[in-house]
């Protein structure tokens, strides 16, 4: 597994995770979905990563997206986002190694404090 920058052609298949790993999670625990669709979900992913003002942290296998995470970096304290893994490969720390990521590149970029 690789971890990456994230790019705009990655939204098609942030979103579907998305909208996938959150409806799971909420299915699970009898609460509404966060998003109607995987293409409302999709839709969001690709707005923020446009944004420059948000990092993107890509976790690939293959060629595959297998999850993704975000970092907002608008104020001096950046705040790590939603982390969001493929259900099929969940329990195998791709979602510790996205937040790894994230927390190691706001010391690089000398952030002070982060929150999650």
């Amino acid at each position: 597994m690789i971890l990456r920058p994230g790019t705009s052609e990655d939204a098609s298949a942030c979103g579907v995770i998305c909208f996938e790993a959150l409806k799971v999670i909420a299915s699970e625990h009898n609460f509404p979905w966060a998003f109607p669709s995987a293409e409302v979900a999709t839709g969001l992913i690709r707005t923020r990563l446009a944004h420059p003002g948000l990092g993107w942290v890509i976790a690939e296998s293959e060629g595959k997206v297998l999850g993704s995470n975000f970092l907002d970096e608008r104020s001096p304290i950046a705040g790590i986002g939603s982390i969001t893994v493929d259900p099929a490969p969940q329990n195998q720390a791709i979602g510790c190694r996205l937040v790894r990521a994230a927390i190691g590149r706001t010391c690089r970029r000398l952030f002070p404090s982060v929150t999650y």
